[in-house]
């Protein structure tokens, strides 16, 4: 096992776009097989020499580069999905609307009927249904 320590000593490793690559090679991969295409079982092994070529190469700052630029792509899907367990709690609750000024997300309880709605961050004011 020293050997494999030593051999990835200097190279870049694994990252959450290798991880992303790894995922889509997969999905191409059974997807092929269910359809039986031959043509995307080849396409499938793209991605896969991508994850290998990142994660061999001994250039550390262009990978981490690649791998910051797409966690700033995925942050609004990984936010939006850390935030829809709390509001499929709250949907008894709460309704959630927003801002028409900047586009804050509010939360309003329910059943209050036709209620005026003001923003906290740019104070527009607008009028809802709770």
């Amino acid at each position: 096992m020293n050997w494999l320590r030593n051999f990835m000593m200097g190279r870049y490793g694994g990252d959450q776009l290798s991880l992303a690559l790894i995922v889509l090679s997969l999905l191409l991969s059974s997807i092929a097989n269910m359809f039986r295409q031959p043509v995307l079982s080849v396409i499938a092994c793209i991605p896969l020499g991508v994850c290998i070529y990142r994660m061999l190469s001994r250039n550390i700052s262009k990978r981490s580069m690649e791998n910051y630029k797409f966690m700033m792509l995925l942050s609004p899907v990984y936010s939006w999905l850390r935030r829809l367990p709390l509001r499929i709690h709250d949907l008894k609750y709460y309704r959630y609307f927003k801002c028409p000024g900047c586009k804050a997300q509010l939360r309003v309880p329910r059943g209050k009927g036709k209620i005026i709605v003001t923003c906290p961050k740019c104070k527009t004011e607008f009028m809802k249904k709770s």
